[in-house]
């Protein structure tokens, strides 16, 4: 069959215009012409939403979203709840149900919208992961080309050797001119992302415009299915040294994630989304996402020679005052100009980066490194962790925010996310946490907790582990340095956490953190504190009743 008659087939369309595959430059093209809709608060729904700057198609394409979805709109996120998988999903506030009924009947009126309107739809063939073993034929069908461009740069092309395609294929319908009804069609608001995981359909309605929705709805879905295939998948960074040895990096975000896996001596497989399976690591994707926020071009030259290259796509940055978007130079506009978002975003194709791992895959990791950045000032700069360990802190994926980063926020606070992604982790914790020990067991991989936060007292008063002893750390787990028989350790009395006594590089008397503290006694108040925190978020998610240990 054609596309056209599997859209007609899979969902009754069958009066719309395709473009099926346009280049970047086609889509460039189009995007500018024909993408419309709000940009402002309050305003029309016809405005021009992508323009080019002063380099034309040999620059990136900048890309306004609605003003009311700068980011994604978890609480507008659902999956359908049919009576097969619903005891398999974790169902929580950020992946709510969503009525079988009223989906059909959501899907049906958003169908007979788009017939009527009789527009176009752009159409691209990408896939979810560049491995063929599990790699997910992903089909996205949209109204705006920008989407459409983002799904090229995001995700792998012409991935050979997968088999079954058809019966694989996932379909996103992306259709920002259809405004849902709470009261008839189900949902909270006039708006909704909406996982089809029985008949493989993402259905994308209203103001949820936000490119990051076309990459993330898939991670979703790649963390329902690869779990039911035995393997793991992972909100992670990887890189591999030049020994061959593999290593996957979990944090959340401020903690070093992808700054530490960017390492000029380790190749990089990528920098969020991956896959651990029976042939090793691979990327889910073919593209970065990054935050552009503040962007130090000096610490990310990477990013910022990307922002000139073609076929990339600006997010939400306004030109400069007074000037037109096409009469900017992409390096002179403001990346600390918050006036539409802190979360400006810049998406560019994997190869922008000169050190990008063959095919983004690598063998299995050596090392699991759990991130965290704590702001209290109390946890061990390493720990090595075993067994039960690894599964605690796994689903308990701390951080802290710090004062001043939201308003209200005047001292540290602890921010847990199960498996460092919660709100994309379809299936519950104790599934990748045992995948996670599984794999680790299978290939004898080593794992620390390495603390990127701060010593000597909490936000305000001590100061951050210097990026260098954070370096030479994690540099001395990766080369085994820091395995048993290598090192000496001591137990902490308060995280029960295992602690190198010497590192090559990083004086000895920061190991332990209380020793950097002067006030001894409010260390330990402090410790105790944080520990009552993990304990409070263990109890509260219910983990023991999955199986996870407590070890603190």
């Amino acid at each position: 069959m054609t596309t056209a008659q599997e859209l007609k087939s899979l969902l009754g369309l069958e009066n719309a215009t395709y473009k099926i595959n346009l280049s970047k430059n086609e889509l460039f093209d189009e995007a500018i012409a024909n993408d419309r809709g709000r940009v402002r608060e309050g305003g029309p729904d016809d405005e021009q939403k992508a323009y080019p700057t002063k380099l034309g198609k040999n620059g990136p394409l900048v890309y306004y979203t609605d003003p009311t979805c700068t980011g994604r709109p978890v609480q507008d996120t659902f999956a359908v709840a049919w009576p097969e998988i619903e005891d398999t999903v974790w169902w929580k506030k950020d992946f709510k149900k969503f009525d079988p009924d009223k989906f059909q009947g959501l899907l049906k009126r958003v169908v007979e919208h788009l017939n009527a309107k009789a527009g176009t739809l752009y159409v691209k063939e990408v896939y979810c992961g560049a491995d063929p073993a599990y790699a997910v034929p992903y089909r996205f069908v949209g109204e705006y080309a920008t989407h459409a461009m983002f799904a090229h740069n995001m995700f792998p092309k012409d991935v050979k050797g997968v088999a079954d395609e058809a019966g694989k294929r996932w379909t996103m319908l992306n259709v920002p001119s259809f405004r849902c009804d709470p009261d008839r069609d189900g949902t909270l608001s006039e708006r909704a992302v909406i996982m089809d995981l029985k008949n493989k359909i993402g259905l994308v309605v209203g103001r949820a415009d936000y490119c990051g929705v076309v990459k993330k709805t898939m991670f979703t879905v790649m963390n329902f299915l690869l779990p039911e295939m035995g393997e793991l998948s992972m909100h992670c960074s990887a890189n591999i040294g030049k020994r061959g040895d593999g290593a996957i990096l979990f944090g959340l975000s401020g903690t070093g994630k992808t700054t530490l896996s960017a390492d000029p001596n380790r190749e990089l497989i990528g920098d969020d989304e991956h896959a651990w399976t029976k042939g090793g690591i691979s990327n889910f994707e073919d593209g970065c996402y990054a935050k552009l926020i503040d962007l130090d071009k000096e610490a990310e030259p990477v990013i910022a020679a990307a922002l000139s290259m073609p076929g990339t796509i600006i997010e939400n940055v306004p030109p400069l005052p007074g000037k037109k978007m096409e009469e900017m130079d992409p390096q002179d506009l403001d990346l600390t100009d918050r006036s539409i978002t802190e979360n400006s975003r810049f998406s560019y194709p994997l190869d922008c980066n000169p050190n990008v791992a063959a095919g983004a895959k690598g063998p299995h990791p050596e090392t699991i490194v759990l991130l965290t950045a704590d702001a209290f000032g109390v946890l061990p700069p390493v720990s090595v962790l075993e067994g039960k360990d690894v599964m605690y802190h796994f689903v308990s994926g701390f951080t802290a925010k710090l004062a001043g980063t939201e308003v209200g926020i005047t001292e540290p606070q602890a921010a847990f996310s199960a498996c460092f992604g919660a709100p994309f982790m379809s299936q519950k914790p104790s599934v990748y946490a045992q995948r996670l020990a599984e794999k680790m067991g299978e290939n004898d991989a080593r794992c620390i907790l390495l603390n990127t936060g701060w010593s000597g007292g909490a936000y305000g008063t001590g100061k951050r582990i210097s990026i260098q002893h954070t370096r030479a750390l994690l540099d001395a787990a990766l080369d085994g340095e820091l395995d048993e028989g290598k090192t000496e350790y001591e137990t902490h009395p308060v995280f029960n956490l295992k602690m190198p006594k010497s590192c090559p590089g990083v004086p000895s008397e920061i190991l332990n953190p209380r020793n950097t503290w002067t006030d001894k006694a409010a260390y330990d108040a402090q410790a105790e504190k944080l520990r009552g925190m993990f304990r409070e978020n263990f109890e509260t998610k219910g983990f023991s009743e999955l199986g996870i240990e407590p070890v603190m």
